[in-house]
């Protein structure tokens, strides 16, 4: 902005990049946007001609974030808005931020499908083979015609001809097919394709659909309801082939960035629990087209389905109030695995295909985990095995085939760009990759969608595109731990504001300093405040990861898996630098992607699966770390890089750690110190106290 914001100028939050600011009454929304650095594309100029700058206000009290927004906080349509409208359609609800002005206090909702660099859904599936076990069978079978002699209905002989063909004890059909039994058979001159659907242990099996002759396809999906993204994978049930995968943003992240404030939109708001659900259901059903069309499959052929997602994603999806997860006792309404047809939550798909929902492990320890679990299977091997999930609420899995724990860290959204001054989540133009010389403290950086480093020839064109627009969650991972290792901040995070002498990129920035990373527009540094947020959330997840080691009765993990589409993208040297994770030879630090998604498939292909991590989600021992005492302690050392008392001997041997320094919070760097006290030498100290 080219002069102050005023503290009583309207404020305005952009979803889903999170980037607010105040502006003065009048400011067109599109002005506004641009000033922030959130992408909203005009072909036109600003003339309401092209249409592309389209955006939404959200509408409620957004009291995370303080904000009470409302239509009537944004100016009424003008003539060249109406005209746009009139000639072109615009979507309802939709406005075009080049002729709406700012009146008031307002969340803007910038649609995805506007945006050319939207954000990047990177949740492909991966190529493991899963052997086929599927709660769905297809079953084709010739029926006797009807006798005179023989008066048995065609329903029931039916029945017959697949108990005997197909072996099956005991026999059920869904009550819509009773009507259609008739015409099918005679269609299919008296040969009949049946889906048969047979999940728990019981002997009963169900006819869910039914074809005239021979049909040879049946798929379903498998998908991932992530709190800021949703991965779903159209799976052929006959072959276990992935047909289509695709992604997409969660609409819910309009109403809150983290759970807690999407539980208190819910209770601020008479109709947010049903806003919410219905939000993330119509982006299932358009993720549902989306895989159809890839895949080149109809809906009527989706037979099967299986949902995971953490314990409010769970409950927002089925329907259900999570105000109960907002506070202790975190209860779940159903923490069971779900059985239910997808009709019943309005998903269309065939009138007869089920959903499986797999069983919570707690009431922040959702079905998601349970899916990374599954995966990845500490249950079923020796090795200690770490398995971290990183998002806005990262969840912790620990253990062997002895025993597994598990525990959840409220990380906050620092990690995906939000709450940081130059972040945003995942999309082309984002920095994702950085790197500091430690002599010259001169960086350099690589964005989403350009495979050059920004000092090398080239850079500029390839980014001509996008721009470069901000840091995503890798990025900020990186250039805080860059940072440390080039001795531009403390292990206690702060800046050293003497280095301003030696470089330009440190400068004074009020009472502390920045670093900048990048100059000209958008200009985006790296601030005080950005690196405590680091600390704050990185701190929450390493102290979590301790009380589970300390409940295990070990001093060390075997190996480390970074679950998710963010941990895929995090370099497992820089998350140690960082003191994300605990020490660990580097080669046994790897990213399995979207873990929850295969574990949804193997559930989906397989329902072995499901009967065991049912068994397993029962034996796992929850740790609440609200409630464990020592969650504290280990939080504050954990705020130092990597850590003020844990030796990190593996990355030492890898990475060449600076010598510890302390600097003041004005950034007046003193003495340097011994670089690290060792592990006996901290217990000797701590049973002499």
């Amino acid at each position: 902005m080219n002069s102050p914001a005023n503290i009583t100028d309207p404020l305005v939050l952009f979803m889903p990049s999170g980037k607010r600011g105040r502006f003065p009454v009048g400011t067109p929304v599109l002005d506004a946007a641009r000033q922030l650095g959130v992408y909203v594309e005009s072909v036109c100029g600003g003339r309401a001609t092209c249409g592309r700058c389209q955006i939404e206000v959200q509408e409620g009290n957004f009291a995370k974030h303080k904000i009470v927004s409302s239509n009537d906080h944004i100016t009424p349509k003008g003539a060249k808005e109406e005209r746009y409208e009139r000639v072109r359609g615009l979507p309802e609800r939709r406005r075009l931020s080049c002729s709406a002005q700012i009146l008031g206090d307002l969340v803007i909702d910038v649609p995805q499908d506007t945006v050319i660099n939207a954000q990047t859904i990177r949740k492909d599936a991966d190529t493991r083979v899963i052997a086929r076990d599927a709660a769905i069978r297809m079953c084709y079978v010739e029926i006797e015609e009807p006798d005179m002699h023989k008066p048995l209905g065609d329903l029931d002989r039916l029945k017959i001809a697949l108990m005997k063909d197909w072996n099956l004890k005991s026999l059920d059909f869904d009550f819509y097919l009773l009507p259609q039994v008739q015409g099918i058979l005679r269609k299919g001159n008296w040969t009949a394709t049946a889906a048969i659907y047979k999940d728990a242990d019981s002997e009963t099996a169900r006819v869910i659909a039914l074809w005239p002759g021979l049909k040879n396809e049946a798929y379903g999906l498998a998908c991932d309801i992530g709190s800021t993204t949703i991965a779903m994978h159209l799976v052929s049930l006959l072959s276990g082939r992935v047909a289509a995968s695709s992604g997409t943003s969660n609409p819910q992240i309009r109403f809150g960035e983290d759970l807690m404030s999407r539980v208190s939109y819910v209770m601020m708001n008479p109709d947010g629990r049903e806003g919410m659900t219905v939000a993330v259901r119509e982006a299932i059903s358009g993720l549902v087209d989306k895989v159809c069309a890839e895949g080149n499959v109809q809906r009527n052929d989706i037979l099967d389905s299986v949902f995971v997602g953490n314990p409010i994603m769970h409950h927002l999806f089925l329907g259900i109030d999570p105000t109960e997860l907002g506070g202790a006792p975190f209860a779940l309404a159903v923490s069971g695995a779900v059985h239910v047809k997808a009709s019943d939550i309005g998903l269309k798909l065939n009138q007869g295909a089920r959903l499986y929902m797999l069983p919570c492990i707690a009431g922040h320890v959702g079905a998601d985990a349970a899916a990374v679990t599954l995966s990845e299977g500490p249950h079923r091997q020796d090795e200690m095995m770490l398995i971290v999930d990183v998002g806005t609420n990262a969840e912790i899995v620990l253990g062997n085939r002895t025993r597994v724990v598990a525990a959840s860290s409220p990380t906050g959204p620092a990690f995906e760009g939000a709450e940081i001054s130059g972040g945003q989540r995942a999309a082309p133009g984002a920095i994702e990759r950085v790197r500091i010389d430690p002599d010259t403290l001169e960086p350099k950086y690589r964005v989403i969608g350009s495979e050059l480093w920004s000092d090398e020839p080239g850079f500029l064109d390839s980014v001509q595109a996008t721009g470069v627009t901000g840091i995503c969650g890798s990025g900020i991972i990186e250039v805080v731990a860059e940072m440390y290792l080039s001795g531009i901040i403390s292990e206690d995070g702060v800046i050293d504001g003497g280095l301003a002498a030696r470089s330009p990129r440190v400068t004074a920035n009020g009472r502390t300093f920045s670093y900048v990373l990048k100059e000209g527009e958008p200009k985006i540094t790296i601030t005080q405040t950005d690196v405590r947020a680091i600390q704050l959330a990185k701190a929450a997840l390493y102290a979590g990861t301790k009380l589970l080691m300390e409940k295990q009765n070990t001093d060390h993990v075997d190996r480390i898996h970074f679950a998710g589409a963010f941990g895929s993208f995090i370099d497992p040297k820089y998350a140690m630098v960082l003191g994300l994770i605990p020490d660990c030879d580097l080669d046994k630090v790897s990213a399995v992607g979207n873990a929850a998604g295969a574990g949804a498939r193997m559930a989906l292909l397989n329902r072995g699966y499901r009967r065991e991590i049912e068994d397993t989600v029962s034996k796992i021992e929850k740790i609440e770390t609200a409630l464990e005492p020592k969650f504290q302690e280990h939080f504050v050392y954990a705020m130092a890089l990597p850590n003020k008392v844990d030796p990190f001997p593996k990355l030492s041997a890898a990475v060449k750690l600076p010598p510890r320094k302390t600097v003041s919070e004005d950034g007046v760097a003193g003495d340097a110190a011994p670089r690290r006290r060792s592990r006996e030498g901290h217990a000797a100290r701590r049973g002499r106290e």
